[in-house]
């Protein structure tokens, strides 16, 4: 690795000078023919191609340059206009064109040494893409980014379409850079004598990397080789697959067509029997034929006999459920009015019960109210009382006050002229005595006026809490006769209440004692419909009333409430029933009957 480092670096150096060399001759503008340009670009692509890793796909093995020169994009912004120029190129199709394409770009731009040198300052992510022993990784890279400081002079004319950069072949020309042995030293040939056997190391180490990778690709067609006889061995199995489901095929298809022969047997076999049993069953339809009509006659009889009882019967039974539905509801309204009563009972005893707590606590309060009133009341009197002691203790006090400012005035007066005269007579020292026998008095008179008023602030300050006390029992009365008025009005308002749901009992109460009555006269009804019985006409002979003999003349007529059988005199008269809308005919007992019930129902 150490040996194509320095190869590489030398190559680098020489294709660099004669790169300038040639440029300068041309006036430092180059295009894409120019030979030394073409070698500087394969040296460049041999120096990015050392020591890198080898990434495996499902593909191939897969050793591109391309990789680390898009890592310029994230770490240069300014480097995003080559990578997306270089990824919308059409005729690109392979990494190592566009590594190729972006080493034109970058060196047209004159800032291929800035992006390695942006790449070899973050080696911890070459790493990803370089060996160690790299050129990229190593001391070699700083030097080769130094040495294209250099062709940053020329200006590169290079057009990049119409190029087949995919499909070229990176093989370095040596005869650019072999020169006449004559034209130089001793020493300088040496040196070019060196520099021709690194070359020639380099070229070796070419043919052993191709070496390399020939072996990678027997190796490729060696297991492409082995998949190609497992497939085959799988494709075989497949055939044997085949062939066994074919003549399983064969086998299901023998047994269908001998289930079909019998079937077909056994078809025939069915068609003969039924023949004989066609045979068999028209003998005996025509004996069942004229059975057939005999008992087709006596069934017609039999319907219309039927029909008639089944008139009768609906008759009954549509009677019978009109009561039964009517005593239902009659018998759900009373319950519901009954329960309703309960409930408004229960509310009414409620009211009653809240107004009578109501009334007490009214009476509680106002006879705590008048208490307070009146306590009140002496308090302020004794407010008033102790106001007025206390303005006669001020006057009092200020009375007092100045007396004995005058007093001390004359005691000084005194002593100043006791001071001034030493040797006066004995009656100035009686006066004195006398003095000061009334200044004692005057001071003790003061003393008990002291305590007095002492006493009497303390007193006042008693009744100034009393009276602070009696204020907080004021507001609290306050508030006693706003909620008084507040019960007051709910105790209107229950009241109201009160007296509509008596007003609602009532009515209650008279709906009640219809439905009952509704209630009997249904019973009734019910009680008649069920002990009498609907007679027939054959059972009678003679009206139930008068019992006269039925004849052409008088007819039969069934009374609808009693249901049995009357003459036409005896059963002239109608009536509305409940189990009929319209007025129907009723015998003359049903008649009076009924009336007299409508008359103290409509009575009550």
């Amino acid at each position: 690795m150490m040996e194509e480092r320095a190869n590489l670096m030398h190559m680098m150096k020489l294709s660099i000078k004669v790169l300038l060399q040639s440029a300068l001759s041309l006036g430092r503008s180059l295009d894409a023919d120019h030979a030394p340009l073409q070698q500087f670009f394969v040296v460049m692509e041999h120096c990015l191609k050392h020591g890198l890793k080898v990434k495996k796909s499902f593909i191939g093995q897969n050793k591109s340059f391309f990789g680390p020169l898009e890592l310029v994009e994230k770490l240069c912004p300014e480097a995003s206009d080559i990578a997306t120029s270089v990824r919308n190129l059409p005729e690109l199709k392979t990494a190592v064109g566009r590594g190729r394409a972006w080493l034109y770009l970058a060196l047209m731009q004159k800032k291929l040494a800035d992006y390695l040198k942006v790449l070899i300052d973050n080696k911890h992510l070459l790493s990803e893409f370089y060996e160690p022993e790299a050129l990229m990784m190593e001391e070699e890279g700083m030097v080769i980014v130094g040495l294209l400081v250099g062709l940053n002079v020329l200006d590169a004319n290079l057009c990049l379409k119409g190029e087949d950069l995919d499909s070229q072949v990176g093989v370095i020309d040596f005869s650019l850079y072999l020169k006449d042995m004559q034209d130089l030293d001793g020493g300088k040939e040496h040196e070019r004598i060196t520099d021709v056997l690194d070359q020639k190391n380099y070229v070796e180490e070419l043919n052993r990397h191709l070496s390399c990778t020939v072996g990678d690709l027997q190796t490729k067609i060696d297991g492409l080789e082995k998949t190609n006889s497992k497939l085959q061995e799988e494709l075989s199995a497949a055939t044997d697959r085949i062939f066994s489901l074919q003549e399983e095929q064969q086998q299901l298809r023998e047994q269908n067509e001998l289930i079909r022969e019998r079937s077909e047997k056994s078809v025939e076999i069915t068609k003969q029997d039924t023949k004989v049993e066609l045979e068999t069953y028209k003998q005996t339809r025509q004996g069942l034929d004229k059975m057939y009509s005999d008992v087709w006659k006596q069934l017609k009889e039999e319907k219309k006999v039927h029909l008639e009882l089944e008139k009768e019967l609906e008759l009954q039974i549509g009677m019978k459920t009109e009561m039964e539905i009517a005593m239902k509801l009659l018998e759900k309204d009373t319950h519901e009015k009954q329960d309703t009563l309960v409930a408004l009972r229960q509310q009414l005893e409620e009211v009653k019960a809240i107004n009578l707590q109501m009334f007490h606590k009214v009476q509680d309060t106002e006879s705590s109210l008048q208490q307070k009133d009146e306590t009140i009341a002496s308090f302020e009197e004794k407010i008033n009382q102790v106001m007025s002691s206390m303005k006669q203790m001020e006057e009092r006090l200020q009375h007092s006050e100045k007396a004995r400012q005058g007093a001390e005035e004359r005691s000084r007066q005194l002593q100043r002229e006791l001071g001034c005269r030493v040797g006066a007579p004995r009656l100035q020292t009686t006066n004195s005595h006398s003095f000061w026998e009334n200044s004692s008095s005057l001071e003790k008179e003061l003393k008990s006026e002291k305590e007095q008023r002492q006493a009497l602030q303390r007193e006042l300050q008693c009744e100034k809490d009393t009276a602070s006390l009696l204020r907080a029992e004021l507001q609290q009365v306050g508030g006693l006769k706003r909620e008084l008025r507040a019960l007051q009005d709910e105790k209107a308002e229950l009241q109201k209440v009160c007296d509509e749901q008596e007003q609602a009992l009532q009515e209650m109460g008279l709906h009640l004692s219809q439905s009952k009555l509704k209630m009997e006269d249904i019973k009734e009804a019910n009680k008649a419909l069920k002990g009498h019985t609907w007679l027939k006409d054959d059972e009678a002979t003679h009206c139930k009333q008068c019992e006269k003999e039925f004849s052409i003349s008088r007819r039969k007529h069934h009374c609808r409430n009693c249901g049995h059988i009357f003459c036409n005199t005896c059963s002239s008269n109608e009536l509305a029933l409940p189990s009929y809308p319209k007025p129907v005919r009723v015998c003359d007992s049903c008649h009076t009957l009924l009336l007299q019930r409508c008359s103290s129902s409509t009575g009550s």
